[in-house]
């Protein structure tokens, strides 16, 4: 008997009859509503107005799930570019007819670089802040959000973990399966949750805050060391790459984690520059 299994067969939603609310659209809109609570009480910790935190807000919305879809399209699946070129911008396939499908491909690490890219902008436009300043702030609500986006790709039976070849794990019914295999996206919510608390403890309760780009760095160590070890039981996201002694995942996370080392380290020359 599987005592340390289970089966997983969600609906895919909420139907309302005339529209379908999916639970992994659900987890992101979650996501970037706990997001904004967290990030609107430190702007007002730090004395920035609400319309400061109102365009924030859309750079971050329009950076994450445009970074994280061109992300998925050159790490995970480049032939799009040449065989379904408008499917990369909208959520339809043009190859074989038109079909809705929703976008199938969210990469984390072009979330982490469109995110980084429109800070830039933001702070040069709108906040008249450091850029460091800025990304030393919002990766608190970006590791919370980190938790659900996982959560969702755990509902869509994605980004699966590899079969546990034994009684422990969970049986993904929705991919046709009978075996179980690890629980990835568990795996991966569960440590964000540690990542999300650290940070959130070090800015309210330390003066690291005050040291540009040690937060920052801090994230970008935690968050992609989980994701590099995690991906050691992770079914590698293109067949080809499946014998590599790393998966991709694993080689785009390591030049995070270097710079994240490197920010943490040199951060006390940086001090927070008095207003």
């Amino acid at each position: 008997m599987q005592v340390l299994s289970f089966i997983w067969d969600p609906s895919p939603g909420i139907d309302l009859g005339f529209f379908m609310i999916r639970y992994y659209s659900l987890m992101f809109v979650i996501a970037f509503t706990i997001g904004w609570f967290l990030t609107k009480n430190i702007f007002k910790n730090e004395g920035l107005s609400d319309d400061k935190m109102d365009s924030l807000f859309i750079y971050v919305v329009l950076a994450t799930l445009i970074g994280a879809r061109l992300g998925h399209v050159f790490f995970y699946q480049p032939e799009l570019l040449k065989d379904d070129f408008f499917s990369v911008f909208l959520p339809f396939s043009f190859k074989n007819g038109f079909e809705f499908t929703g976008f199938r491909g969210l990469a984390s690490h072009g979330a982490a670089i469109g995110i980084i890219v429109a800070m830039y902008f933001y702070s040069k436009k709108t906040l008249k802040k450091p850029i460091l300043w800025i990304l030393d702030r919002i990766v608190i609500a970006v590791a919370c959000g980190a938790i659900f986006v996982r959560i969702g790709n755990f509902i869509n039976s994605e980004i699966i973990g590899k079969a546990t070849h034994s009684d422990y794990g969970v049986v993904f019914k929705q991919l046709g399966e009978d075996f179980p295999r690890h629980p990835a996206q568990l795996y991966e919510s569960f440590c964000y949750v540690f990542v999300f608390a650290i940070l959130y403890y070090l800015y309210w309760k330390t003066n690291k805050s005050k040291q540009m780009g040690y937060l920052l760095g801090m994230f970008l160590v935690l968050l992609w060391t989980v994701r590099f070890f995690v991906e050691f039981v992770k079914v590698a996201q293109v067949d080809e790459r499946a014998e590599w002694v790393l998966n991709t995942g694993q080689w785009l996370s390591i030049p995070f984690i270097l710079v994240g080392a490197y920010l943490m380290i040199s951060s006390p020359k940086r001090p927070v520059p008095s207003e």
